[in-house]
């Protein structure tokens, strides 16, 4: 094999690692602390303040301390109601491997719908209005069990390749209640997205059967002992849906996804001056912990994964001071995904969001095996992220971003 290929899978497989994730955030951490960011400075000194606010948010939510995960499950129960346990009720006559193969096709769907809503789309739901994450993922379950991505009007309850191929703008925005009154950003992106799901179910061998589904089954296979771990996850998600993710960079002619330039990115060979965010698949991973673990399996090792590199993590930092703008304009201009500004806020999110959660654990008497970063963005940074965002600015972002419907 020519040596350059070797060198562009090796750089293409470290990139889709966990690892890669935190060792490049890591690497403009450095650099900002040495105060050599064009963008950003770092105030470490407000990092306690930052973790209290976490801790008194997480304390008002689950005053037990059983905090979930981080996970889309988590939003279909918005509002009080246990929309999840109705769906339970709908599966139960199904054996408990078909039961998990739904809930992944329903919660792998949703996620790639998850990116930003923008503050004037809304969900309309029995007389309740839902807004934002929670607003879409009630209405991509409502898509779901009306049969939206299904190819069988006898058997709504799944997501197959043909259906999703045969998405379109106009179909979604039915199922989502978009009108000129009430627009979703990126609507456009999104249905492309589903459309491109479509396809990389059909092509790729981690989804037998054409639905997401299948990955109950892949990932059962790989399995040492009934326990898989969450790197595995992502991994496979990295692999299975890269071909989905629309105008990134390539190494290769493989479509690198979530993954962008920076100058303080460090590394060598072919993967040198890249950071790996891969949000959407983690975000996913990390959704999928409860309907594996439905199906039989264990996760093992969940704090590989990272923290989320979006707006509520993000706009924590900067609402509490951790993260200061060097130019004050920097928070009144539009940018998009793969701008500098939004390459380096991301990445010091991440690097920054491992040291709040030491300090979180340090507040609750808690161990990393105990509280996992999993756990601590539920309980936690995210719902912090949005309380000060709220607070502020009416909820919307620290930061304006050109939203496609595929990252944030």
């Amino acid at each position: 094999m020519d040596e350059s290929l070797v060198e562009e899978r090796a750089a293409i497989g470290y990139l889709r690692s966990p690892l890669a994730i935190r060792a490049r955030c890591e690497n403009v951490l450095a650099r900002g602390l040495d105060g050599k960011l064009e963008h950003f400075a770092i105030d470490l000194a407000r990092l306690p303040a930052a973790a209290d606010v976490v801790v008194e948010v997480t304390r008002a939510a689950y005053p037990d301390l059983r905090i979930p995960v981080h996970g889309r499950i988590n939003h279909f129960r918005a509002g009080g109601l246990d929309r999840v346990a109705a769906l339970r009720a709908r599966l139960a006559t199904r054996s408990l491997i078909d039961r998990a193969r739904a809930l992944v096709d329903l919660v792998m769907v949703s996620v790639l719908l998850d990116a930003g809503a923008g503050d004037a789309w809304r969900y309309a739901e029995d007389g309740r209005t839902i807004a934002r994450s929670e607003g879409l993922a009630v209405a991509s379950l409502h898509a779901f069990i009306a049969g939206t991505f299904s190819k069988d009007p006898h058997d709504p309850l799944r997501v197959d390749a043909t259906a999703l191929m045969s998405i379109d703008e106009h179909r979604l925005g039915e199922a989502f209640q978009v009108r000129p009154d009430n627009p979703l950003v990126g609507l456009a992106g999104r249905a492309a997205l589903l459309r491109g799901l479509g396809h990389a179910l059909v092509t790729s061998s981690w989804f037998p059967g054409t639905r997401p589904g299948g990955l109950v089954d892949s990932l059962g296979a790989i399995a040492q002992d009934g326990g898989i771990s969450a790197a595995e996850i992502l991994g496979a998600l990295l692999d299975g849906l890269g071909t989905i993710w629309p105008g990134r960079i390539t190494l290769g002619d493989v479509n690198l996804g979530d993954v962008w330039e920076h100058p303080a990115a460090g590394g060598e060979g072919a993967s040198a001056g890249l950071v790996p965010f891969h949000k959407l698949s983690q975000w996913l991973a990390y959704s999928l912990f409860e309907p594996l673990e439905d199906a039989g399996l264990r996760i093992s090792a969940p704090g590989a994964l990272t923290g989320l590199p979006e707006y509520r993590n993000g706009g924590l930092l900067l609402d509490t001071g951790v993260l200061v703008p060097r130019d004050p304009q920097l928070l009144r201009a539009t940018y998009r995904v793969g701008d500098a500004p939004i390459v380096e806020w991301r990445a010091l999110t991440v690097a920054l969001l491992d040291r709040i959660a030491d300090v979180v654990r340090e507040r609750l008497g808690k161990s990393a095996a105990e509280l996992p970063l999993a756990n601590i963005l539920e309980g936690g940074t995210w719902a912090a992220g949005r309380k000060l965002a709220a607070e502020r600015r009416g909820g919307k972002p620290p930061i304006t971003i050109e939203s496609d419907g595929t990252v944030f």
